[in-house]
């Protein structure tokens, strides 16, 4: 039966989806292929989901770009982002996009599992519980897309703001429209409120997602709605189930780090989902991808999230003297997840709510518990600021270092773009080697349109009644 299980998911796979008209080109085979309820709950299990995000990574503060790829280069999606240039029409520059049809193929096969499960033969328990878990997982891919393709969720529009298509259910006929911002959130909401009461809190492995993921996933959702009592209610929810930290400071100091002691996926004890940007080799990429030198400066020289795992010295990946660093650790010796869920991000979920509701103190304790097992020397405990805009920038710039290389800092940034109190305006210059062209100041202003990455083209092409949510221009 796992050969059958094998054959659904290679087809599931194989078949990317046509955008929102048409999400799937394969009829469900039913009890030709999963006759069991064990079978779809095994089908849940993905191990190798990835989220590649190359059409938008260079929209933050926290990415660099070395200087060959962007000095002389034809402009393409990479350099318009990293210039913050507004006055291009970006479609064109999108043919395709790995992330949206990986999401909505993803979202498929969910929803072949909650279609159809009801219908399989087997124990009642197991077709909740593998219902429950697309769910979950359905919940998640949404919230990526709408957290990419729209505006960030802001209580005052989002009823307005143009969203994503919400995919319900599996039906080859299906042409939805685009819903709200707040449709496509309220979805979410309700996705994730029906999951929890079927799932597991040790599930039977790491791909399968637990109590803690969904009480997790149920506080972003609330946080990035400013929801800010039911995010942290939530918080407390997910922690305990899982409350653990990886201690870096011991891995550095005394049990030699990750040439001594591999810590590879799914072994991390703080990681509660396990999703990648590329695969399982994951920050292997981190090798041409660089950080910042805002973000270099920011870790400054006593974090173990840092110092063990960044490189600032190898002229073939990074420009000596832009004080930028790439990632330099194998897979094999570190897993160090980037796009899924982990305590200490709830951790950071909690710190804010506590922020926002004027418990500095209470979150200055949070953010300093789990100071004591990253910062190696010096000021570990940071005090209490004087003001919740003080301490929130703190917690703030604890995510940007935590949650480094994935989605999550672009993600934030349009979120508190929404809050004239947390709002940035990036500011970039470069070159900061090259000296043969002029060196340009770049800005991105908080309510910028590059923000809202418009819908790949060739999903424009198939799907009439899918609109952009940005004023840039069709190319067709």
């Amino acid at each position: 039966m796992k050969k059958n299980i094998a054959v659904l998911a290679s087809l599931l796979i194989a078949f990317a989806m046509s955008g929102c008209k048409k999400y799937t080109d394969i009829t469900p085979r039913g009890s030709q292929i999963v006759e069991t309820a064990q079978d779809y709950y095994e089908l849940v299990s993905y191990p190798n989901r990835a989220y590649l995000i190359s059409n938008f990574q260079y929209l933050v503060d926290d990415m660099w770009l070395k200087e060959s790829n962007f000095i002389g280069m034809t402009p393409n999606i990479n350099t318009v982002h990293f210039s913050f240039d507004e006055s291009v029409d970006r479609v064109s520059m999108i043919p395709s996009s790995n992330f949206y049809d990986r999401a909505y193929l993803y979202i498929n096969r969910w929803n072949t599992i909650i279609s159809s499960v009801d219908a399989s033969k087997g124990d009642e328990n197991i077709k909740a519980l593998a219902k429950a878990e697309a769910k979950a997982l359905r919940a998640f891919d949404h919230f990526l897309l709408v957290n990419v393709y729209a505006k960030a969720y802001n209580p005052a529009t989002a009823a307005t703001d143009g969203g994503v298509c919400i995919m319900d259910k599996y039906d080859l006929e299906a042409q939805p429209t685009k819903s709200t911002v707040a449709q496509v959130y309220e979805f979410i909401q309700k996705d994730i409120d029906e999951a929890i009461p079927y799932l597991q809190a040790q599930p039977v492995d790491p791909y399968h997602p637990s109590l803690a993921f969904a009480w997790a996933l149920k506080a972003k959702i609330h946080l990035f709605k400013r929801e800010i009592a039911q995010a942290k209610a939530a918080c407390e929810k997910s922690l305990s189930y899982n409350n653990q930290t990886f201690d870096l400071v011991k891995y550095t100091t005394t049990q030699g780090g990750p040439t001594v002691t591999p810590i590879i996926a799914p072994n991390n004890p703080e990681v509660l989902s396990y999703q990648y940007i590329q695969g399982y080799n994951e920050t292997n990429f981190g090798f041409t991808w660089l950080i910042s030198p805002e973000l270099r400066a920011l870790f400054g020289n006593n974090d173990a999230r840092f110092n063990m795992f960044f490189n600032t010295t190898n002229a073939s990946f990074l420009d000596i003297g832009s004080n930028a660093a790439y990632y330099n650790v194998a897979y094999t010796r570190f897993f160090y997840p980037t796009v899924g869920l982990k305590t200490t991000e709830v951790y950071l979920m909690q710190a804010e709510c506590l922020a926002r509701e004027n418990d500095l103190a209470g979150a200055m304790a949070v953010v300093n518990t789990l100071r004591e097992k990253r910062i190696l020397s010096g000021t570990i405990k940071l005090p209490i600021p004087a003001t919740r805009k003080e301490t929130m920038e703190i917690i703030i710039n604890e995510r940007r270092k935590e949650m480094v290389l994935g989605f999550n800092r672009f993600f934030d940034l349009k979120r508190l773009n929404t809050e004239p109190e947390y709002a940035k305006t990036i500011v970039r210059t470069y070159p900061l080697v090259n000296k043969t062209v002029p060196q340009k100041t770049y800005t991105l202003l908080p309510n910028s349109r590059l923000y809202v990455i418009p819908f790949p083209l060739n999903i424009l092409k198939k799907n009439p009644n899918l609109t952009l949510n940005t004023d840039e221009k069709l190319p067709f």
